[in-house]
């Protein structure tokens, strides 16, 4: 939903056809990152384990992370429960698999994640591990932070 400054109604912007994995529904929407450059939304779409890419004035989304299909995994082209999602100013892309408790990084147009940060389906309190991250952001430096909530820390991770 898009609201105006002082105005109470909403204007939908995209979804709003029901929980779903087809092009033209979300399932449980939580992370975004707006992509000035692209005039796109990039979506943590949690329940359908993927990140999809709406263009302003499209119809369907673009699946650029995960698969399409809603099923969870651990695989370097799978997701698990995504919770955020960012871009550097190359437009690569750096996830929060939540369940996987590991932030992927994807590569603009690749499909095959990396992981960068935390060890798939290890969740410890070690300095390499992260246990349920939640959100993840890049600093000037493309320094990487993540909340790395059940350790109750902030985690820095250093240029990837």
């Amino acid at each position: 939903m898009a609201y105006q400054s002082g105005i109470n109604n909403g204007t939908l912007v995209f979804g709003g056809n029901g929980g779903g994995i087809n092009g033209t529904q979300l399932y449980t929407p939580i992370g975004l990152y707006y992509d000035t450059f692209l005039n796109s939304l990039f979506i943590a779409n949690f329940r359908a384990h993927n990140i999809v890419q709406y263009s302003f004035g499209a119809t369907n989304w673009t699946l650029v992370a995960g698969n399409g299909n809603g099923t969870a995994g651990a695989t370097s082209t799978s997701l698990n429960y995504c919770i955020d999602v960012t871009l550097d100013p190359m437009g690569n892309i750096y996830v929060v698999d939540r369940s996987n408790h590991r932030i992927q990084f994807f590569l603009r147009g690749e499909v095959n994640g990396t992981t960068i940060a935390g060890i798939t389906g290890v969740s410890t309190t070690s300095d390499t591990t992260l246990n349920t991250p939640w959100a993840v952001k890049l600093d000037s430096q493309l320094n990487l932070y993540v909340a790395d909530t059940s350790n109750n820390r902030i985690q820095k991770f250093l240029r990837y």
